[in-house]
């Protein structure tokens, strides 16, 4: 007679599987999903398969643009708010003589 073996991996396995597939770890199965394909496309690039690691590169980079959009839109706009106010106050303390930036 067989004797029942808990096997742990698989049950963990089909847990986090329901999980996903109820949308619990969806957004963070996206981002490693993203970062996945990114490193195979990395590994690809690094053993010889150029085309096919660039490809999965740009994929994976732009799965990751994706999912980090929430970051990146505002951390966009305090950058363009910081390089406006040090040019703005770049241009108040170097007078009229000097010509640089966009406007001249």
């Amino acid at each position: 007679m067989r004797s029942m073996k808990l096997n742990v991996p698989a049950i963990a396995l089909v847990i986090l599987g329901l999980l996903i597939l109820f949308g619990k770890f969806g957004s963070v199965v996206g981002f490693l999903f993203a970062a996945a394909i990114f490193a195979l496309g990395y590994y690809g690039m690094k053993t010889g398969k150029t085309f096919l690691g660039g490809l999965l590169m740009i994929v994976g980079g732009c799965m990751l643009l994706a999912k980090l959009s929430w970051l990146i839109g505002p951390l966009f706009g305090i950058i363009l708010i910081v390089a406006g106010i040090v040019w703005i106050a770049g241009r108040s303390g170097h007078g009229s003589s000097r010509r640089s930036g966009f406007g001249g």
